[in-house]
Order: structure tokens, then sequence, then C-alpha cells
């Protein structure tokens, strides 16, 4: 009896032993779990406090550079204006004071041009009617946008319709034929145009439109100039130009290998060939039987050179760089020799997208009708006797 008592004081006692050993580590965790949530709070609380000083920093620089950004557009937008009002004065500068022309300088050269004069006395063309040149750029506007970067647009430059001609890109046998200029500026895209199909296709930007006929240049192995009467729908004549080994005539445009020009005078092609390839040739040509009355060898370079076109039998060269800035005439060549290049103005062309792909001078409204990545633009000139200079 006494045993079994002392067995039972024995196992009270362990329990009481046990529940004391979990009420402590109850105590400990309890003890423990409130360690971390105080630290979890007081972490939190920190988080949350760098994280609204941080967001009010970001919003302080934001506020900051938006009015540096507003600062900034309006130093450009002033700068912007100083720079229209120079490029405006350089505009006037350069058209009121001459520039050296785009000749090169060597011995060789020298005495090139030497002869090259003397032949140019002997060869003067007289049967000029006219005695009109350039004096600057009066206005440009810009008509609409439409085909691909190259191309070349103009009107009937003989005056006997006010019909439009689209040669879009560098090879085709598509012309698009507008009614009128308004019918080609309200059109969306050639939608108002006629299809003309010629039988043979058509090279570079070098065409003119004359007396109701087409003059395109097609290249093989040869250059051949076609007319092609745009009433009757068929080529009336076609005749292989009388020169070999010909290269492009323009250093920027070389898809271009001949540019025809029609002016005051008749019709004209602008070419070069491999035995002169420095430098651009031009010649007279009959419009009705496509014979060269006379051909010239000038002292204008290719290189560079991106266009020309002719008024009064003085030819103009069109130069640009080949990063596209702003495209002037820098050389001249008169077949009378009326101009040169000291004695004629420098001339520029308003700052616009890219450079000129084609030029074509219209007669009848002393306007040149541009072709610039894909603009159809229009320049009107101002003009002075040659006798002035």
């Amino acid at each position: 009896m006494r045993g079994f008592a002392l067995l039972l004081a024995l196992v009270y006692s362990a329990t009481a032993q046990h529940q004391a050993l979990i009420d402590y580590l109850e105590r400990r965790l309890l003890a423990i779990e409130q360690d971390r949530i105080s630290l979890w709070q007081e972490q939190t609380t920190r988080y949350a406090s760098e994280l609204r000083e941080l967001k009010q920093q970001m919003v302080s620089q934001l506020e900051s550079l938006d009015k540096e950004k507003e600062t900034l557009r309006t130093t450009l937008d002033g700068v912007g204006t100083r720079v229209d009002r120079v490029e405006r004065e350089l505009d006037y500068l350069e058209t009121q004071n001459g520039a050296q022309p785009c000749v090169d300088v060597d011995d060789k050269l020298i005495e090139q041009q030497v002869t090259l004069v003397k032949e140019k006395q002997k060869a003067k063309y007289f049967k000029l009617t006219c005695s009109d040149m350039i004096s600057s750029i009066k206005a440009m506007k810009i008509l609409k946008r439409v085909g691909g970067p190259k191309g070349m647009w103009t009107k009937d430059t003989g005056g006997a319709s006010g019909k439009v001609y689209i040669f879009n890109g560098t090879a085709e046998e598509t012309i698009n034929e507008f009614a009128t200029v308004q019918d080609f500026t309200r059109s969306a895209g050639f939608s108002l145009s006629t299809d003309l199909k010629i039988p043979s296709s058509w090279k570079g930007t070098g065409h003119v439109v004359y007396n109701n006929h087409v003059y395109y240049v097609n290249q093989e192995e040869e250059i051949k100039v076609v007319k092609f009467d745009t009433k009757n729908k068929s080529i009336t004549d076609s005749v292989v130009f009388p020169v070999q080994d010909h290269v492009p005539v323009y250093g920027l445009n070389p898809e271009t290998v001949m540019d025809l020009a029609v002016d005051e005078e008749g019709l004209w092609a602008i070419y070069a060939t491999r035995q002169n390839e420095r430098h651009i040739s031009m010649a007279k040509m009959d419009s009705n039987s496509l014979d060269v009355e006379q051909m010239w060898d000038t002292n204008c370079p290719r290189e560079n050179a991106e266009t020309a076109f002719i008024i009064c039998g003085t030819l103009y060269v069109v130069y640009n760089t080949k990063q596209p800035g702003r495209s002037r005439v820098q050389c001249v060549f008169d077949v009378n020799d009326l101009v040169t290049n000291e004695e004629a103005p420098l001339v520029y062309f308003p700052k616009r997208y890219g450079f000129h792909a084609s030029l074509k001078y219209n007669p009848q409204e002393q306007l040149l009708y541009a072709w610039d990545d894909g603009y159809q633009i229009l320049y009107k000139l101002s003009m002075k006797k040659k006798l002035e200079i």
C-alpha cells in the first residue's frame, strides 16, 4: 500500500514537471513570435517611411525635369527662330556675293579651259532668240507628295495643253497624265490620272513633254531618244544619240544617263562620255527630226551634281552633297559666252527634304518643276537680262 502511494507520488511529480516544461516552452515560443512580429512591424514601418521619402524625391525630380523640359523647349524654339533668320540672311548674302565656281584647279585643267575657250569662240550658237538668265529663286510651293523618292513631273513645256505628266520612278512603261494641275493636286494618289502605255520603257528621270509629244530616254547598250505622240498614242520617231562610252551625267543621280531639257529655244540634251567623264556635255537637238544640231563640252563637273536645266541656251548645273544639304547652282555654261561662272549669281534653293531627282524648266511659266524625295515642288524664278551682269 505504501509502495503504491509512492508510485502515485512519483507519477504526479513527473506529470507536474512535464507540464511545467510545456508551459515554459510555450512561453518561450510566444516571446520569440512576439519579437519577430515586433521586428517585422519595425522593418515595415521603416521601409514604408523610406518609400514615402523616395516617392517625394521622385515627384520633386519629375517636377524639376518638367520645368527644365519646358525651359529647353522655349530655348529650342528661340534657337529655331534665330536659325531661320540666319538662313534667310545667308540666302540674301549668298545671292548678293559670288562664290568660287565648282571647277578643279590644276595646270592640266587650265590648259583644257584655254583650249575650250578658243573652241567655244568658234562654236557659238547664233540661233538664240532670248537673253534671260536666273537672278534668284523668288518663291517655292509644295504641291503634294505622291510616288517614290525619285521621279519627274512636268507640264507640256510647249504650252500646247495644260496637262500634267508624272514619271514615277526611274524605269517604267507607264506615264500618268492629269488634265490640269488642279486635278493633280486634289487627286488621291493617281486616281484622277490617265495611264499612257509606251512601247518601250523609259530610264532615269531625264524626260520632257513638248508640244503634245513625250521625249524620253531609253537605254540598252546605246542611248536612244524616243518621241511619243500623246494624242495618237504612238511612237513618231526615235534616234540613237551619237556618242559612245556614255556615263551617267550626274554623280548624285546615277540612274540618269541623259537629261533632256526644253527652253525658249527648243529641245536640248545633257549628257556625259567616258572621254570627258569628269565634266558634263550638252547638245542642241531638233525637236521635229531629233537631229543633233551642235554639241559642246562644258567645264561643269559631274561630281556631286544632282541635276541641271537650261534657260535661253544657258546650262545651270545644280550641286549637293552625298548627305543631302542645300542645293545650289554652282556652275553655268552659256553657248554664246554671255554668262560665265564668275559673273553669274550663286543661286541657293530653299531647304527641303533630300535632294532633287529632277528639275524641269517651263519657259511659258518661268517655273521649275522639281521632284524631291517624292514631293512635287514648284520654284518661281526671278529673271534678268544676260547683258545686265
